[in-house]
C-alpha cells in the first residue's frame, strides 16, 4: 500500500520492523513487496542488494522475484547476469511460468538479443499466455526488426487468445518504426472490431502512428473523437504536431489544454520547448519557463534539459548557463545539451572546458557528448587535441559508436588528413551508413571528388540502401567535378529506388543541374518542389545568373519576396553577380543599395569585389575607384585584383599601376599578382617596363601557378593544366589546336602580338 501510494520510506519502516518477526520475514510475499518499491522508485542498487541479502538468509526467489530481478537487466545487470537467472528458472522448474517466460523474452530483447528471446518464446508450450506475446512483439520492434513484429501479430490474431490494449499498442508502435500506414490501418480496424477505440493507451498509440506516417489529418479525427482526453492524448496530439513541422498548431492544442484547466506535465512542456527550439521561439520558450518557476515540475530533469536546449538553438547561451547552474543534480543528458548548446553557438573552447569539469565531476560521458567534443575540436582545428579525444574513446569502447565515427571522420577531414578518416572507416563496420556518408563528404572536401563518386556503389554493394544523407552527399560531390552523367546516373537511382526526396536532397539536385549546365532540369525540379527554403531560391537565382539570364534572376526575387521568403547576404551576391555578367551595371548598383538601405544587411568582402568588377568591366573604372575609397572596410586583394583587371581591359595604366602596388603590397611573393600587371604593361605597349618586371620575376624565382581546366567524355573526366604535356593525347590536341588557328586566321579578325610570351 506504501509503494503504490508514493511512499517508499514508509514502506522501507514497515519492512525492517517486520524483520524483527522470523515467520514473517521469512514470507517471500513480503520481500518482493519491498524489491519491486525499490525498484519502482528507481533504487536499483538497493533492489538488487535486497535481493542478495535474501538468498543469503536462505529464502529461495519464487517467479515473482525472478521477473522482477530480469527486469533490471538492461538497467544495472546485463545479459551475462540474465542468462544466469535463465539457468536458474531451468534448474528449479519455473520454466512453464508464464510471469518468468515474458519476462525472459523482454530481460533478452532489452539486451539487444531478440533471437535468444525469440527462442525462448517458441519453446513456450501454452500459447494463450498473450503477456508473452506482446512482449516478443515489443522487442522485435525495440531491436528494429518491426516486419518480424507485424508477422507476429498478425498469429496472435489466428491464435484462441484474448487481444489487450498492450497488443494493439505493440503492432503500432510497429508501424510507426516502419512507417507502414497501411498495416497501421488495418491495426485500426481490428481496434474498432474488438472494442478498444476508446482505450486511451490504444488511441494514444494510433495518433503517434499516423503522425511518424505523416498522415496529421488521421491523427487529428482521432484525437477530435475521443470525448474525454488523458494528459497523455494531449501529448501525443503535440508531439504529432511538432513532428511533422507544425510547431504553431501545437501550440494551439496547448492553448485548448490550458482553456480546460488541465495541467501539463514534464512531457508536455519538454515537446513544447522543443518546438520553440525548431521554429527559434525564443519568448514563449521563456514564457513557459516563468510558468514553471512556481511548480515543482521545474525540478524535473527532462524538463530542465529541454530548457537548456531551446535557449542554445536560440542563441541565448546565457540563459542556458543560468538554467545548468541551478541544476541540483546533472545528469549526463543536461551536460550534454549544454555541451552540445555550446558547439551549436560555435562557442568550441567553452565546450571543452565544459567536457573537463564534467570529467572532474566524475560523470561518464557518452557517445552523444563525445561527438560533440570531437566536433569541438574540429571548430577550433585542433587536431593533436582532437587525436587525444580519439584515444579517449578508444579506451572507453565508444569508437565503434556510429556518431563518434562520423564526428572523427568529419574532424580528420576538415583539418586535410583523408587518410586518417580512412583509417578510421576501416575499422568500423561495413553496416553503418553514416560512416559511408561520412566519407562521402570526406573525400569531396578534400578535393577528391572522383573518390566520393567511386565509393557511393560500394554502399549497395554491402548490403546498404542509400538514405537521403548519402544522396545529397554524393551529389555533392558530383557538382564539384561536374561530371553530368554521373549526377543523372544518381538521380536516377534515386528515384527507381523511391529514396526519400527532402529538401536537402532537391537543392543539391538543382546546384548538381546547375552547375553541370542544364539549366532547364534544375528549373524543372524547383517548379515542382513542394517545399522550398532560402537555399533553394538562392540556388536558382545564382543559377540563372550564372547562365546569363539576369532578367530571370531579378524576376525569380520578386517572386520570392512576394512569397514571403526574407532575402540574406547570398541571395544579393547572387544577383549582383548576375548582373556582373550580363554587364548590367545600374541593376546591380541599385540592389546593392537596396540591401544595405531597405534590407538592413551588412555587405560581405564579396558583395565589394562584385560591384567593383561590375563597374569596372563597364568601363567605369573610376566610380570603381571611387567606390573602393568609399568602402567601410579594408580592401583586400581581390578588390584590388579586380580592379586591376578592368584596367588592364581598358588601358587604364596609371590606375592599374596603384591597383598593381597596393596588391604587391599585401602579398609580395604571390606570382599571380606580377603576372596582372605584366599582361597591363604587354597590352599597354609599354615593352620596358614589362621587361623589367619579367627580370624581377625572375630574381625572385617567382611563377604563375598554372590554370586548371577539365570536360568530361564518355563518361570520362579529362584534366589539362596550362604547359602540361602529359596526357596521352598531347599531339592530338595540339594538332587540333593549331587547325582551329589556321581556321580563324583565315576568317580574319585574329591578332595577338606573341612576342611578350
Amino acid at each position: 500500500m506504501y509503494v503504490k501510494c508514493g511512499s517508499l520510506s514508509n514502506a522501507v519502516q514497515v519492512f525492517v520492523n517486520l524483520s524483527e518477526s522470523q515467520a514473517l520475514i521469512e514470507d517471500i510475499t513480503v520481500w518482493n513487496s519491498m524489491i519491486d518499491g525499490y525498484f519502482r522508485y528507481g533504487h536499483i542498487g538497493e533492489a538488487i542488494a535486497l535481493f542478495r541479502r535474501m538468498q543469503l538468509l536462505g529464502i529461495k526467489p519464487d517467479v515473482y522475484s525472478l521477473s522482477i530481478v530480469l527486469g533490471l537487466c538492461n538497467d544495472c545487470l546485463g545479459y551475462v547476469e540474465g542468462k544466469q537467472i535463465h539457468g536458474y528458472v531451468v534448474r528449479n522448474m519455473f520454466w512453464d511460468d508464464a510471469f518468468v517466460v515474458t519476462a525472459l523474452v523482454a530481460m533478452y530483447s532489452s539486451c539487444g538479443y531478440p533471437m535468444d528471446a525469440w527462442c525462448v518464446f517458441q519453446k513456450l508450450e501454452d500459447k494463450k499466455n498473450v503477456a508473452a506475446w506482446n512482449a516478443m512483439i515489443g522487442g522485435f520492434c525495440e531491436n528494429g526488426m518491426w516486419e518480424h513484429s507485424l508477422e507476429l501479430y498478425s498469429l496472435l490474431k489466428n491464435e484462441n487468445c484474448s487481444l489487450v490494449s498492450s497488443s494493439f499498442s505493440s503492432a503500432l508502435t510497429a508501424c510507426s518504426q516502419g512507417r507502414d500506414v497501411g498495416f497501421g490501418k488495418q491495426l485500426h480496424c481490428d481496434v474498432f472490431k474488438l472494442g478498444f477505440q476508446s482505450d486511451p493507451y490504444v488511441c494514444t498509440s494510433l495518433i503517434t502512428m499516423y503522425a511518424k506516417c505523416t498522415s496529421v489529418q488521421d491523427a487529428e479525427k482521432i484525437f477530435d473523437w475521443i470525448s474525454s482526453k488523458e494528459i497523455e492524448l494531449w501529448n501525443a496530439m503535440i508531439s504529432a504536431y511538432i513532428g511533422n513541422g507544425c510547431a504553431y498548431d501545437a501550440f494551439d492544442v496547448y492553448n485548448q489544454m490550458r482553456l480546460i484547466a488541465f495541467s501539463p506535465d514534464s512531457f508536455t512542456v519538454s515537446n513544447l520547448l522543443a518546438a520553440c527550439s525548431v521554429i527559434e521561439l525564443h519568448n514563449f520558450g521563456k514564457t513557459l519557463h516563468a510558468e514553471l518557476i512556481k511548480r515543482p515540475i521545474q525540478h524535473n530533469i527532462a524538463v530542465q534539459s529541454g530548457l537548456l536546449t531551446m535557449y542554445s538553438k536560440c542563441g541565448s547561451m546565457e540563459d542556458a548557463i543560468a538554467v545548468f547552474n541551478t541544476m541540483k543534480d546533472k545528469d549526463v543528458v543536461a551536460w550534454g545539451s549544454m555541451i552540445s548548446g555550446f558547439c551549436q553557438n560555435m562557442k568550441f573552447e567553452e565546450a571543452l572546458d565544459l567536457f573537463k569539469a564534467m570529467r572532474a565531476d566524475l560523470m561518464k560521458p557518452d557517445s552523444d557528448i563525445m561527438a560533440r567534443v570531437i566536433s569541438a575540436c574540429t571548430g577550433i582545428e585542433n587536431i593533436r587535441l582532437g587525436q587525444a579525444i580519439h584515444g579517449f574513446v578508444t579506451k572507453y569502447g565508444l569508437v565503434l559508436d556510429e556518431f563518434v565515427v562520423s564526428s572523427l571522420i568529419d574532424m580528420y577531414s576538415r583539418c586535410g588528413f583523408p587518410e586518417m578518416s580512412e583509417n578510421v572507416f576501416s575499422g568500423v563496420p561495413c553496416n553503418n551508413l553514416l560512416a559511408w556518408n561520412s566519407m562521402i563528404s570526406c573525400y569531396c572536401w578534400n578535393g577528391l571528388a572522383e573518390r566520393s563518386v567511386n565509393i557511393f556503389p560500394q554502399i549497395v554493394q554491402h548490403g546498404l540502401y542509400p538514405d537521403p544523407v548519402s544522396i545529397t552527399s554524393i551529389l555533392v560531390a558530383v557538382s564539384s567535378a561536374a561530371v553530368l552523367l554521373k549526377g543523372k546516373a544518381i538521380h536516377g537511382y534515386q528515384t527507381r529506388l523511391e529514396i526519400l526526396s527532402d529538401l536537402q536532397v532537391d537543392n543539391a539536385l538543382i546546384d548538381m543541374y546547375i552547375k553541370c549546365g542544364c539549366l532547364k532540369y534544375a528549373e524543372h525540379i524547383f517548379r515542382n518542389m513542394s517545399r522550398r527554403n532560402l537555399v533553394t531560391w538562392n540556388s536558382m537565382i545564382s543559377g540563372y545568373g550564372s547562365h546569363g539570364e539576369c532578367l530571370n534572376a531579378i524576376g525569380l526575387f520578386d517572386e520570392m519576396r512576394r512569397s514571403g521568403i526574407k532575402p540574406d547576404d547570398v541571395t544579393f551576391l547572387s544577383l549582383i553577380s548576375a548582373c556582373n555578367h550580363s554587364g548590367l551595371v545600374s541593376e546591380g548598383v541599385n540592389l546593392f543599395q537596396s540591401m544595405t538601405v531597405e534590407h538592413k544587411i551588412n555587405p560581405r568582402t564579396e558583395h565589394y569585389v562584385n560591384i567593383v568588377d561590375l563597374l569596372g568591366r563597364a568601363g567605369c573604372v573610376e566610380d570603381a575607384y571611387s567606390f573602393i575609397e568609399s568602402m567601410p572596410i579594408e580592401p583586400n586583394r581581390k578588390v584590388w585584383l579586380s580592379l586591376l583587371s578592368a584596367c588592364r581591359a581598358h588601358r587604364k595604366v596609371e590606375l592599374g599601376e596603384l591597383a598593381a602596388h597596393n596588391l604587391l603590397k599585401m602579398e609580395p611573393n604571390r606570382g599571380s599578382n606580377y603576372v596582372q600587371l605584366l599582361n597591363l604593361y604587354v597590352e599597354a605597349g609599354l615593352w620596358v617596363k614589362a621587361a623589367n618586371l619579367r627580370v624581377s620575376m625572375r630574381q625572385e624565382g617567382l611563377k604563375k601557378s598554372p590554370g586548371c581546366s577539365w570536360i568530361e567524355v564518355t563518361n570520362k573526366v579529362n584534366t589539362f593544366f596550362s604547359g602540361d604535356s602529359s596526357s596521352p593525347r598531347t599531339v592530338e590536341i595540339y594538332k587540333t589546336l593549331s587547325s582551329l588557328r589556321s581556321n580563324m586566321e583565315s576568317k580574319g579578325g585574329f591578332h595577338e602580338d606573341l612576342e611578350a610570351f
